[in-house]
């Protein structure tokens, strides 16, 4: 059966991304690199997933803390937007390594992207599905006649994964393209809407209710948690060339090291939340400073404490992304990929060497005593 799904939100969602709250907006551009960066470095160039904002906090801070540059590595990032796909960047040879969910990969390896995952960093999921309390909505099936958001683009495999598993077909709910803000979601429009927990919930939380004349509270929400529910994908990774990684040993040794610079750079950012949140507004995002403070603090909760090491990727938790990209589909009857994806598609090499060495200097790389500070939002994340 043909499924449509509803336009509702802002006209021209897609091209006004950069302007959301989602996304920040940056005056930086790509010049984000180590200031001191001496002429003996090597010069490193990162593409980001999006533009600059704590999602990306530990690698801002790699730069800003000279890990980077201890590793002889000058690093660059480069902002992301709505139209760069980054891992296409990196198999094009246009960048040393990308940011990037594991899922949106899997399509763009399967397409012939020779590129390989060399450091799992978000161990759990954000993607959440959230409603207000009065709305019933605790677990995938009570979604079963209600009005459902979604980004779509690539953002839509968890919940529709969750979904499928409870039994809840597109036809038992009303599906409803979501814009990238939680207008729609606060004027009643959708009852549950998806949602980072770096983000957009805190978007809600930054918002008056009417009803108190105060910001809305975690107790007026319920959260569907993918990774509750057994259907979470890995997301944030870096991705590197591997055919370079399998023929130049250069830029193989240079892998570790920006893999154990960055480590380096997210435990910063899990220990100085505020700090880290001051280095990327210095970068260029616009957020305000509750929001960001509150997103450094959420993306580190995705990161620690760590299973196995920042980094390292889990077997099993790679093999249910996978099963999920070959066995859900999406409103058109499509999946993310049609066959496994090669061996080459990830690999534990380059972070076990970054770890080991991050082990052998005294580092912490597991954070078992890890603690998230308490953040206050205020108004429009201001």
């Amino acid at each position: 059966m043909n499924h449509r799904i509803k336009w509702l939100g802002t006209v021209g969602a897609i091209s006004a991304v950069g302007a959301l709250v989602l996304s920040g907006c940056s005056s930086t551009g790509s010049d984000t690199a180590s200031t001191d960066a001496g002429s003996d470095l090597t010069p490193i160039t990162l593409q980001l997933q999006w533009v600059a904002q704590a999602q990306f906090a530990g690698y801002y801070a790699a730069v800003d803390q000279g890990y980077y540059a201890d590793e002889g590595l000058d690093v660059t990032i480069e902002e992301g937007g709505p139209d760069i796909v980054p891992q296409d960047v990196l198999a094009a040879g246009d960048v040393d390594y990308a940011i990037s969910w594991v899922p949106k990969v899997l399509g763009s390896i399967e397409q012939g992207a020779n590129i390989t995952d060399v450091a799992q960093i978000f161990e759990r999921s954000a993607t959440t599905q959230i409603s207000f309390t009065d709305k019933n909505i605790t677990t995938a099936a009570d979604l079963a006649g209600k009005t459902v958001g979604s980004w779509g683009f690539g953002n839509e495999w968890e919940l529709f994964a969750g979904m499928q598993k409870a039994g809840v077909a597109l036809d038992d709910i009303s599906l409803i393209q979501q814009a990238f803000d939680m207008n729609a979601f606060l004027s009643g429009d959708i009852d549950a809407a998806q949602a980072m927990t770096y983000n957009e919930y805190a978007q809600v939380l930054e918002t008056e209710n009417p009803a108190t004349g105060e910001l809305y509270q975690p107790e007026d929400l319920n959260v569907i948690d993918w990774n509750d529910e057994g259907t979470a994908m890995l997301q944030d990774a870096i991705w590197a060339n591997a055919d370079q990684l399998a023929s130049d040993s250069d830029y193989a040794a240079n892998t570790v090291k920006f893999i154990k610079a960055s480590i380096k750079g997210w435990i910063f950012a899990a220990n100085s939340p505020e700090d880290a949140a001051g280095i990327v507004t210095a970068a260029g995002s616009s957020l305000g400073q509750s929001h960001q403070l509150w997103m450094t603090n959420e993306v580190s909760k995705l990161i620690f404490p760590s299973t196995n090491g920042v980094g390292m990727i889990d077997e099993a938790a790679w093999a249910n992304t996978v099963d999920i990209a070959k066995n859900t589909k999406n409103e058109t009857g499509a999946t993310i990929i049609s066959t496994d994806p090669p061996a080459t598609a990830y690999s534990n090499e380059y972070v076990t060497q970054a770890l080991d060495e991050l082990k052998a200097d005294g580092v912490d790389v597991m954070g078992t005593d890890w603690a998230p500070t308490e953040v206050t939002l205020n108004a429009g994340g201001n």
